[in-house]
């Protein structure tokens, strides 16, 4: 078993049903080091769902608080940290994601989004009449943001979790930052 040394945490970033949870998990897995999930955080400091908190203060909130969560991250050891689908979108984060650690965009297609959310409750942002237009929408507005991203990493429908994290890692492994080696 090959062991590895992560210099820098390892941001994924891109739509919900990316899977960047589900390949965040695996690949910090895989290299030995922590997994965080943002949203994870925010509900455990205001002690709601995300869900909640869009409902009780609106997204305005929400983004400042998920600002401040992924800032302190950050600031910890180096992991794999999975964020919610808009952070990405804030200047301030995605300068301090440069800065601290590497965004890496889970590229993911409309057609295989769709297939992973259309029946998912927790999405507040498809909390709307048509959930699908309303995807596409999202996506196409934030895509530009995502392609800023340090690295990106195409997903494919036929792949496992395990066959995505494999290949994150060996994005991750040939990216000329050095922020993963395999270590002896």
């Amino acid at each position: 078993m090959s062991r590895y040394k992560l210099t820098k945490t390892v941001v994924m970033v891109g739509m919900m049903g990316a899977g960047k949870t589900a390949v965040g998990t695996a690949l910090a897995k895989a290299i030995a080091v922590p997994f965080i999930d943002s949203d994870a955080e925010i509900e455990k400091a205001a002690n709601l769902t995300i869900a909640e908190v869009f409902e009780c203060y609106g997204e305005a909130f929400f983004r400042e608080k998920e600002a401040l969560v992924l800032a302190r991250l950050l600031d910890d050891a180096p992991c794999i940290l999975s964020t919610g689908g808009g952070a990405f979108l804030n200047a301030a984060n995605r300068a301090i994601i440069a800065e601290r650690g590497l965004a890496v965009w889970l590229k993911a297609d409309r057609d295989l989004l769709w297939s992973r959310v259309r029946h998912k409750t927790t999405r507040p942002l498809l909390m709307v009449p048509d959930p699908k237009a309303k995807l596409h929408e999202l996506l196409d507005s934030r895509e530009p943001f995502y392609a800023e991203a340090g690295l990106i990493v195409e997903a494919d429908a036929n792949f496992s979790v395990q066959d995505m994290a494999e290949r994150v890692l060996a994005a991750l492994l040939a990216h000329p930052s050095g922020l993963l080696r395999k270590v002896s």
